[in-house]
């Protein structure tokens, strides 16, 4: 059986599309793992770990991570 492999899509979507405080075309995603790079002192294995329960969580609660992270 196939397993629904997109869970989250506002991880996929432009900031400036998920966000009208955002002007950046950057997908989410990118948008935390670079938060999370800066705050881990570029270690990608730390960063890694860090984005991981990310991947598991409901579009809501992206929203609401990237915008207590990143606003």
């Amino acid at each position: 059986m196939a397993e629904d492999v997109e869970k989250t899509l506002v991880l996929d979507e432009p900031m400036n599309v998920v966000f009208d405080w955002s002007d950046s075309e950057i997908p989410v995603r990118d948008a935390l793992w670079d938060y999370y790079m800066e705050h881990n002192a570029k270690d990608t294995v730390k960063t890694e770990e860090t984005m991981k329960p990310v991947l598991d969580m409901s579009d809501d609660e992206v929203k609401a991570l990237a915008e207590k992270l990143l606003k």
